[in-house]
């Protein structure tokens, strides 16, 4: 899946890029028809621990897919949102099977 990284306020490590890159490659697995994606990853400026911020946008046919998280790493808030995406996705899908019956 072809999904064009955003990094906010500071430069993201390849290291970083390629472990988001993977888990949402997973995604391909639920639902077959992804267009693409961007992800934008930026630091919140409060005084919480938990300022790591990634948004997710997904394209598949017909709608807009859309997951923000939070969290203390990077890492962690991707694993996230990228579950989020992946209960739409199953949701997205079964909508789109009963509406062909």
């Amino acid at each position: 899946m072809k999904l064009q990284m955003h990094s906010i306020h500071f430069d993201a490590d390849q290291k970083l890029i390629n472990f988001i890159q993977k888990k949402a490659d997973k995604l391909d697995t639920y639902y077959d028809r992804i267009i693409d994606g961007e992800v934008f990853m930026k630091l919140d400026k409060n005084d919480r621990s938990e300022n790591k911020v990634v948004e997710i946008k997904m394209n598949v046919p017909g709608k807009q897919l859309f997951s923000k998280t939070q969290n203390g790493s990077f890492e962690a808030a991707a694993d996230e949102a990228i579950e989020q995406l992946r209960r739409q996705l199953k949701k997205h899908k079964e909508k789109s099977l009963l509406a062909k019956q």
